[in-house]
């Protein structure tokens, strides 16, 4: 509870900043210091520390997977103000009001990695969804960017709609919105129920990106402001992802074997497709794009298995992606090229950046002493633990093996081909968050428990 309503607080404080002081930089400091504050503010809850006494009559349910969740969400969006907060006020003159939007999808955040009552769990998509439209078009003389925003809409309501009528007819099968009370798996499974399920499943695998329900994501993230982009791809992403499982898991956990053959066809489908098509990329940033796609078919792997390996893999995976692809962003933000030929002879003229991306990559293909190694482990084994389906573990092995392709050639461009330099100027501050980044990443890879520990607290 802390979490929520001090980010929603934050947020007004940063529309009232914008408003005192026409110096952008000062939004930025005090997004920074709220940032922080919301980090103590969860580890005090974390620890028994509330600050407000608020009975939610179990609509909310605050539990250490949660609270860890919305942990490593804060830490990842210090990095992302740290590394492109003055990306972001580049953007437009509105930039107090950008940071008063994070800090609202931030609010909806820390709803999903509680809810209990499917009424919590729409409200908090939403608050995380409508503030994003409006940053997927922030940059408003940009044809491609108003795009993004009208197809993020559409796509984001035609989803909302189908979620809605999915809780409308669970509702009318079960007579309750709380997850837990639903029982789903006692009984006649009717009509009414799967149908519900079908829905709630097609709307969510929209938010996540999941095949066959893909195709916005894109154009969405390649007309959006990159700045805007590095967010959507990383922390709202595994926002969604938590939303996923906690529904499927309190919910429809009881169904399990009805559902789970639909699930691993729309995982293996998301591996396939994500990644061959991240191979044909030309385009950097239309590559993360698609490999988002690819890593949102590892994360299934934790809904369809619907076990406890797969819960703290998702939790790994969460903060073994997110990182790596904000660092990544935040270098691709200052080429002025955004193709893989604008990398080339990178590391001659850039040498500690190349390194550092080297890592990043490292991580995002799954290779060993990088926090991508175990977060794709710990998928595949619950996969393999929960035994139905062995050929999914197979599909998963082969697309990591593919993956390795198509991010290895921006490491072979910046390390074995000639190239102008780049011109790309940044601070002391900056290459210093990098490298610690880039250092919390590789102790992810090499000792990944002293985060999944706190989950047991």
């Amino acid at each position: 509870m802390n979490v929520i309503i001090l980010s929603a607080i934050l947020g007004v404080i940063m529309m009232y900043t914008g408003v005192m002081s026409k110096n952008k930089s000062t939004a930025r400091y005090v997004a920074t210091a709220g940032i922080l504050a919301l980090i103590g503010a969860n580890w005090l809850e974390f620890a028994g520390v509330n600050f407000f006494n608020i009975d939610t009559r179990g609509m909310l349910e605050f539990t250490s997977f949660g609270l860890v969740f919305n942990l490593i969400i804060l830490v990842c969006t210090l990095v992302y103000f740290l590394l492109s907060g003055k990306d972001l006020e580049e953007v437009g003159a509105n930039a107090a009001d950008y940071f008063a939007l994070i800090f609202f999808i931030l609010t909806g955040i820390a709803i999903v990695s509680a809810f209990k009552t499917m009424l919590m769990l729409f409200i908090g998509i939403e608050i995380i969804s409508i503030p994003l439209y409006i940053l997927a078009g922030s940059d408003k003389k940009n044809l491609r960017s108003n795009e993004a925003a009208l197809k993020y809409f559409l796509m984001g309501s035609f989803s909302t709609g189908l979620m809605l009528m999915g809780i409308a007819l669970l509702y009318g099968a079960t007579g309750t919105f709380y997850t837990d009370g639903m029982y789903l798996g006692l009984g006649n499974i009717t009509v009414m129920k799967m149908a519900g399920l079908v829905l709630l499943m097609i709307s969510l695998g929209f938010k996540v990106s999941a095949v066959p329900f893909h195709f916005w994501t894109p154009d969405v993230y390649d007309g959006s402001p990159t700045v805007f982009t590095s967010f959507m791809a990383t922390i709202v992403k595994a926002a969604f992802f938590i939303a996923f499982l906690l529904l499927f898991e309190n919910a429809f956990g009881r169904m399990h074997s009805e559902w789970q053959f639909a699930m691993a066809l729309i995982t293996a489908a998301t591996l396939i497709i994500g990644n061959i098509t991240a191979v044909f990329q030309q385009s950097v940033k239309r590559m993360l794009a698609y490999s988002s796609i690819a890593q949102a078919g590892f994360m299934l792997l934790a809904i369809f298995a619907l076990n406890n390996i797969g819960k703290q893999g998702l939790i790994l995976y969460t903060a073994a992606y997110s990182l790596p692809t904000i660092g990544i962003f935040a270098v691709l933000m200052r080429m002025k090229d955004y193709t893989y030929e604008g990398f080339n002879g990178f590391a001659k003229h850039q040498p500690l950046l190349a390194a550092l991306l080297a890592v990043f990559l490292f991580s995002l293909a799954g290779i060993p002493l990088t926090g991508g190694f175990f977060a794709k482990y710990y998928m595949l084994v619950a996969a393999m633990k929960n035994g139905a389906m062995f050929w999914l573990v197979i599909i998963g092995v082969c697309c990591a093996a593919i993956s390795v392709y198509y991010y290895f050639r921006i490491i072979q461009a910046m390390y074995f081909r000639e190239g102008a330099d780049p011109g790309i100027q940044v601070s002391e501050g900056f290459k210093t968050v990098l490298v610690l980044t880039a250092v919390l990443v590789i102790i992810l890879g090499v000792h990944p428990d002293w985060l999944l520990h706190l989950l047991d607290n």
